[in-house]
């Protein structure tokens, strides 16, 4: 898995509860990590992988987004 969506399937987890996927790519691009174009993309790539439903994480993606978690850990 690409590191910027890995990062990009992180910040959902960690995300408030009143905060958007919208929400979450301004961040990612204010930041500079990626555009919000890039952003898109990626969410659409997470969805297609069943990662991402609608606003949140899927079981899967839940799952997922720990193993990342844990990988930045190290």
């Amino acid at each position: 898995m690409d590191i910027n969506k890995k990062v990009l399937l992180l910040a959902i987890y960690k995300k408030e509860d009143d905060e958007s996927l919208n929400d979450i790519l301004l961040k990612m691009d204010s930041t500079h990590v990626f555009t919000q174009k890039e952003g898109k993309k990626y969410l659409k790539e997470l969805k297609k992988e069943q990662l991402i439903s609608e606003n949140s994480l899927t079981v899967l993606g839940i799952t997922k987004a720990k193993e990342v978690e844990l990988e930045f850990k190290i």
